[in-house]
């Protein structure tokens, strides 16, 4: 018996897209730490991307949904706004609130 002709599944067409990518090296301090259940990790992002988009992506992957709207966070080693952007390499620091006196 012949074999069963292989289908012609032609050749790709469409162009192969490379999506560049940010990773930010992510630290987290106290309280965050024990909800992250790490202190730190490596997260990628897509290029462009800013420290609000940082802070959804972990409220997504990890137990972090208790994180205020506009944590406290610093981007090496100075503060920063949700809408700072983000390279690769960046350092961010997601630092709870204290209290004390």
């Amino acid at each position: 018996m012949p074999a069963a002709p292989v289908p012609d599944i032609g050749t790709r067409t469409e162009p192969v897209v490379v999506r560049p990518s940010t990773v930010v090296h992510v630290r987290f301090f106290a309280h965050y730490a024990d909800l992250a259940g790490m202190r730190a990790c490596d997260t990628e992002l897509p290029e462009g991307s800013t420290v609000g988009d940082l802070v959804q992506r972990l409220r997504e992957d990890l137990p972090l949904q208790s994180l205020p709207p506009e944590p406290l966070v610093a981007v090496n080693r100075d503060y920063a706004d949700l809408g700072r952007p983000l390279v690769s390499g960046d350092e961010v620091a997601l630092i709870p609130p204290v209290s004390g006196g």
